[in-house]
């Protein structure tokens, strides 16, 4: 379930015991990834009380499930990954300080917590509806098996295949408060879905020797970074009509989403003439992160005036 740096890994001998495996722990769950997912799940709730008409302090208990449960099954989820990749991330310098790699972690023990955690997690999202429940169990198959086991060491298209997770969490959100999902949910969804490959190619830009090194075929190693950029412009375009499907918040959301639209358009046409190809990229996976944080805060701040 998608997207967001990882906390560093590093052992200092001279730091104490708890420290390090604390460190570890929060590196085995990828907790800037569990962080960043929990921004788009309160969204999705927020939004769809706001919608509803339901007063958020007296669904605190809906908070709790949808938030908990969907930290410890995007938690558990990644503990997977990480074992799944444990043979290819020693190849790469952003994951080969990874618990499940230096040996911190036995195997044993990573599939109990992550089983513990998606299970409990689980738990948490049924209390809050079944729908929330399901959703969760379809954003774990999408990560773990579609992008994880399947497609991210076949296919050319495993960032768009792992985009699908990444966009889940929003539908969680709203399905612990609205079950039947409405048309914000989607737009939460397509948003959270067509953000992803820009933001991940960029990044795959900046690490496309290592990624060629550990044989997973993402774009840029395939087709090359003009090719990329092409996808990239083009999934930034599909951002553009998104924002008028959320006209509940207003014209002044609109406004600005488009604004952050028109920039990223206007950097990602930038590169085609970039003369260092990594420092564009770089600027285009800032962005991304700025434009994400940005969407989704506006969109909480919008609600409360709907």
């Amino acid at each position: 379930m998608s997207n967001s740096r990882v906390l560093a890994t590093s052992v200092v001998e001279t730091k104490p015991m708890t420290t390090s495996a604390y460190k570890d722990f929060l590196a085995l769950i990828k907790i800037g990834i569990v962080n960043s997912n929990m921004i788009t799940v309160f969204t999705g709730l927020f939004l769809a009380m706001q919608l509803s008409g339901l007063s958020f302090l007296q669904n605190l208990d809906l908070l709790f499930f949808a938030l908990g449960g969907s930290g410890l099954i995007i938690a558990g989820s990644a503990a997977l990954n990480n074992l799944i990749d444990r043979d290819i991330d020693p190849i790469m310098s952003r994951t080969k300080l990874r618990p499940t790699v230096t040996g911190r972690f036995k195997a044993s023990s990573v599939w109990a917590l992550a089983f513990t955690f998606i299970v409990v997690g689980e738990v948490l999202l049924f209390s809050a509806s079944v729908s929330a429940g399901l959703w969760g169990l379809a954003g774990i198959f999408s990560y773990v098996v579609l992008y994880s086991m399947w497609s991210k060491r076949k296919h050319v298209g495993n960032t768009v295949v792992g985009s699908i997770s990444g966009a889940i969490p929003p539908l969680i959100g709203w399905a612990a408060v609205e079950p039947s999902l409405g048309m914000g949910a989607w737009a939460l969804f397509l948003i959270m879905f067509i953000w992803q490959p820009p933001h991940f190619y960029a990044l795959a830009m900046r690490r496309t020797d290592e990624y060629r090194a550990a044989n997973i075929p993402m774009l840029p190693v395939v087709k090359g970074f003009a090719r990329t950029k092409k996808s990239m412009l083009g999934w930034v375009l599909l951002l553009f009509p998104l924002p008028f499907l959320l006209t509940e918040l207003g014209m002044g959301f609109i406004i600005l989403a488009s604004a952050l639209n028109l920039g990223w358009l206007y950097l990602a046409i930038r590169g085609f003439k970039a003369k260092d190809d990594l420092k564009w990229a770089t600027g285009m996976f800032v962005y991304s992160l700025n434009y994400m944080t940005i969407l989704f805060v506006s969109i909480i701040i919008f609600s409360l005036f709907v």
